[in-house]
């Protein structure tokens, strides 16, 4: 099991990076996960196929378009995500994500588990850092991406579910 994390943005425009932002924070608080690799995609590439392909379920974080308030955090899962970024004017780089989701379907190796993690913009405009509402809801935006991890890790199966049972002596 592997889940890819995937920020997306411009961290050279104020909130278009507030995916990558999310995202340096995630793989800060995961230290050495061997379960889930943490990317800053940038603005897309499609060398970034591979990743998605081998990937059994991914999170991708990014500055997303869903008419909420400034900083507000939008959920989009499994079908939902494929939907939404298929949809115009809704997150700058839709165009290159569903891109590359539709180069992962053609090949029958799309994640089965997939989460977009959206953060409301509230300016594009050239800045190293996300406005202020944008940056507030940077840690709602990496625990919901720890949840998902956590959801979709693997049941460590106990030792009485494998014929094995622990006697105290």
């Amino acid at each position: 099991m592997t889940t890819l994390v995937l920020g997306i943005g411009n961290s050279l425009l104020t909130d278009d990076g507030a995916g990558v932002h999310a995202a340096l924070r995630l793989a800060e608080q995961l230290g050495e996960d061997p379960d889930v690799t943490v990317l800053d995609a940038g603005t897309l590439s499609f060398s970034l196929l591979h990743y998605v392909e081998t990937a059994t379920s991914l999170i991708a974080l990014d500055a997303a378009r869903s008419g909420l308030t400034p900083g507000g955090i939008s959920v989009h899962e499994g079908d939902a995500f494929d939907r939404f970024v298929q949809r115009n004017g809704r997150s700058v780089h839709e165009v290159g994500l569903s891109d590359l989701l539709d180069m992962a379907r053609l090949a029958e190796r799309l994640p089965a588990r997939r989460v977009l993690i959206g953060i409301e913009p509230a300016a594009m405009d050239w800045g190293l850092e996300p406005t202020p509402a944008v940056a507030a809801a940077l840690p709602e935006a990496v625990a919901l991406a720890r949840d998902y991890i956590e959801r979709w890790r693997p049941a460590v199966p106990s030792p009485a579910s494998q014929g094995v049972f622990a006697h105290a002596l």
